[in-house]
């Protein structure tokens, strides 16, 4: 199950570092060496988290989004990836039905601030684009592998439920081209975009790498606690 709810502006701030450790982490969080190990838990920081993604030119040769097969129904309970997301972070929650039809519910995109009442006007946003996971490493990664990143539901900052039209303004831009347009949110948004590439072992372009470690200079460095999928 996912859980990320966000109770308020206020909350959604003071939850950050609530929010670093992912959801059922079964191993004890070990310092990050660079190595790598699925389902292993590495403890290290924001500033270093950075410093160790690996820089690469990325190439989308190749890409289409029906690469990532989503949105799935993994646990076979009638509601699909999407709507897991939208139940699990919905402030006052829907009424959910058979086939899981959702009625009702608020929500608040962090992205913009925004208060939605209607699920309709959301989508569910790849935290790091598919897109530019192919770019940055994806596009050598099995069908599967693939499915598992788009339908990322173990990993609380992987998908986000946000206002359909702060997610298309995003598309399919790193951090170098977007940023919430909520300016208290971004460091949250720094810092789930590098454990998310932590997490599936994604590189950087040498411009997306300097912009995260200019933008961060502006953040705490928190510990980050990230389960790396691969």
């Amino acid at each position: 199950m996912r859980i990320r709810p966000f109770l308020s502006v206020a909350v959604a701030a003071a939850a950050a570092m609530v929010l670093a450790v992912p959801a059922g982490a079964a191993a004890p969080a070990t310092p990050f060496s660079g190595h790598r190990a699925a389902g292993e838990v590495v403890a290290t920081t924001l500033y270093d988290a950075i410093d160790a993604l690996p820089v690469a030119d990325e190439d989308r040769t190749g890409y289409v989004r029906t690469a990532f097969r989503h949105w799935i129904d993994a646990d076979r309970d009638g509601c699909d990836t999407r709507k897991e997301v939208l139940i699990a972070e919905a402030v006052e929650a829907p009424e959910v039905g058979p086939k899981c039809p959702l009625t009702g519910g608020v929500w608040l995109s962090p992205y913009d601030d925004l208060v939605l009442e209607d699920a309709r006007l959301l989508d569910v946003d790849h935290v790091v684009p598919l897109a530019e996971a192919w770019d940055s490493g994806a596009s050598n990664w099995s069908a599967k592998e693939r499915e598992a990143y788009a339908n990322d539901l173990d990993e609380p900052r992987a998908l986000i439920a946000v206002s359909a039209r702060s997610n298309r303004a995003k598309a399919d831009k790193d951090v170098a081209d977007w940023l919430p347009p909520a300016t208290g949110y971004r460091c949250t948004y720094l810092t789930d975009w590098t454990a998310v590439k932590t997490r599936w072992g994604l590189a950087v372009d040498q411009r997306e790498a300097d912009t995260l470690h200019q933008l961060a200079a502006d953040c705490p460095n928190e510990p980050l606690t990230v389960a790396l999928a691969r």
